[in-house]
């Protein structure tokens, strides 16, 4: 009769809905501790994807870069003869000079001056993948324009339905009057709250103490077929060891893996994601053991009919899964709502991936298993002789 009983609805089930109050008390619990996860691995993932975004929209199948260059907060220079010098190897169809530097942004409304990340392009050459920007490169042809990426923080002063109706939006960079003659979405980072595209002579001109045989990334783009490993070798065996050359991906992970080891930035989101775990494992313990106190007398009574501590045991973690699972769900469908007010807050790329989901859901299980092989210790102490 019990057997047939546990095939239809196992113990483990049973014994939750019967304390329903108690049971959603661990939900809740379980639930908190798991948006705590996803809210600090979803902070980490949006920062550092937003660090690394315009390092992939670079248009080019190599980057030459400084080799002393760890981040765009304080990048480094090089010859721009390297850069030529790299046309010699075959199988290199173009290239193309970058410079990169913050400077002053004001606000021609409240006067105040906020640091912005400019970027000095040829405007006759694609240099982003970036649609907005390559339909309006002729607009940055005049000196002194600039285009405004709309996505970075709003206290620049810039706005789109503005911007639109006047067509026009004038103010000084570094204390030199420009205009803005277009816009284009890529988003704040850690370098910088804000981006714009100059050409290389208006950048030239913003920053009249730098020299134009200076440039701080280099494109390289392929001919087709080419093995891109293969030229990357030997540009970097033609050219002085001032100089290194990456492909886009390999430059993002250089700045990714700066904000992650060289600052604590990684290490407040690790040490977030672990007390949520932590407290996760605290709170189901409790439930569990209390469960097990409850029914100590039950437990007693299964032993002394021969079931062994492993049957036990394994009805104990089957109650601390069916925890995982039911507290998992609504952490899941309520870390997307928080995430979407995230991101309308801040303007970081921060949504739900399932390789995040994955993640998340395999470190809840883990600890609701360590819960519940805690708690078996409380019912290891079920001695039938002390109830008969």
């Amino acid at each position: 009769m019990l057997g047939k009983m546990r095939k239809k609805t196992p113990l483990a089930w049973r014994q939750l809905m019967k304390e329903k109050t108690r049971l959603a008390v661990a939900v809740a619990g379980i639930a908190f501790a798991d948006v705590l996860m996803f809210i600090q691995m979803g902070f980490e993932g949006a920062l550092f994807e937003a660090a690394v975004k315009p390092h992939r929209e670079l248009n080019a199948d190599l980057v030459m870069l400084n080799p002393q260059m760890q981040t765009l907060f304080a990048v480094k220079s090089f010859p721009r003869e390297r850069l030529q010098q790299s046309m010699a190897v075959d199988g290199v169809k173009s290239v193309a000079p970058i410079y990169i530097s913050l400077g002053q942004w004001r606000n021609p409304e409240t006067r105040l001056e906020r640091t912005i990340l400019i970027w000095g392009v040829d405007p006759t050459q694609k240099t982003f993948k970036l649609p907005d920007v390559n339909k309006q490169l002729d607009k940055l042809k005049p000196l002194n324009r600039v285009l405004f990426d709309i996505a970075g923080r709003p206290d620049y002063g810039v706005t789109e339905e503005g911007f639109k109706k006047t067509g026009i939006f004038e103010t000084e960079f570094n204390g030199k009057s420009i205009n803005v003659s277009g816009l284009y979405v890529n988003g704040a980072s850690f370098a910088a709250d804000g981006n714009v595209i100059a050409s290389d002579q208006t950048f030239l001109r913003i920053f009249p103490s730098r020299k134009a045989d200076s440039i701080e990334v280099g494109l390289i783009n392929l001919k087709p077929g080419t093995d891109i490993d293969k030229v990357r070798k030997q540009i970097e065996a033609l050219v002085p060891d001032d100089v290194i050359v990456r492909t886009p991906t390999q430059y993002a992970e250089i700045e990714k893996t700066y904000w992650a080891n060289s600052t604590a930035i990684g290490f407040i989101f690790g040490i977030g994601v672990t007390m949520g775990f932590i407290v996760g494992i605290v709170i189901v313990y409790q439930i569990l053991y209390s469960d097990v106190s409850d029914h100590l007398a039950e437990y007693a009574t299964l032993k002394a009919m021969g079931y062994t501590d492993g049957y036990l045991l394994t009805v104990l973690v089957q109650e601390s899964l069916f925890l995982a699972l039911l507290g998992y769900l609504p952490s899941f469908l309520l870390s997307i709502g928080l995430y979407q007010l995230t991101m309308a807050a801040t303007m970081l790329p921060i949504t739900m991936t399932v390789e995040r989901a994955i993640n998340v859901f395999i470190l809840t299980v883990i600890m609701c298993s360590i819960s519940g092989a805690i708690a078996m210790r409380k019912l290891r102490s079920a001695d039938p002789a002390d109830i008969f």
